[in-house]
């Protein structure tokens, strides 16, 4: 198959496999799940009765006064006392087999190509690191909230780039699932639509 390219001649020629494949909304949203996952911190504490200061000795008695029995002043039931099932760090990610990860990102660019949110442009660098260059090239194209994916890193680009709220950067090696799904639409360069289909291959 082949997208054209906007604002130029020609077109990049792309598999139909990898493309034009159909949305599976189960392993996207597993992936994605999984992506956002990855990004928990988990290193969250708290304290149980264990753990709190204190609560050593036995506040009374066993028997004779009357009241409950009480072992510790840190039981989870009073004030001042350890949690009952206090948090412990832990490890969020989620295991997503490679083949997986890839046939979502299929996916997820097949779906942006039929729903025209994908543009392809020859090329889209700035002569200068300023934000309103780059903000007359996408008035140009008419786009606002746009993932900009290049083949390789380019400074230039994103210090114009980085003032502008809804506009992002990401070369080949940053971009993922959740990055593509977030945005309104996502202006390609050739060379980068041509580099997503080596990796999705």
């Amino acid at each position: 198959m082949k997208i054209a390219i906007t604002g130029g001649k020609g077109s990049v020629e792309v598999s139909e496999n990898n493309f034009g494949a159909d949305f599976n909304e189960a392993l996207v949203h597993q992936v994605v799940t999984a992506h956002r996952a990855g990004g928990r911190a988990g290193t969250k504490r708290q304290k149980n009765r264990s753990d709190a200061r204190g609560g050593g000795a036995k506040p009374w008695r066993q028997k004779g006064t009357g009241r409950a029995r009480v072992g510790t002043i840190r039981s989870p039931i009073w004030v001042g006392g350890g949690r009952a099932f206090a948090a412990r760090p832990r490890d969020y990610t989620q295991k997503v087999n490679r083949k997986m990860y890839r046939a979502a990102m299929r996916s997820i660019v097949s779906e942006l190509i039929r729903q025209d949110r994908m543009i392809v442009v020859d090329s889209i660098a700035v002569e200068q690191p300023k934000t309103k260059e780059l903000v007359a090239k996408l008035q140009e194209l008419k786009l606002d909230h746009v993932l900009i994916v290049v083949d390789d890193y380019d400074e230039k680009l994103c210090l114009a780039a980085r003032n502008l709220p809804w506009v992002d950067v990401l070369d080949l090696r940053e971009i993922n699932p959740v990055s593509l799904i977030r945005y309104e639409k996502i202006l390609a360069t050739k060379a980068a639509v041509e580099k997503l289909e080596e990796r999705l291959s």
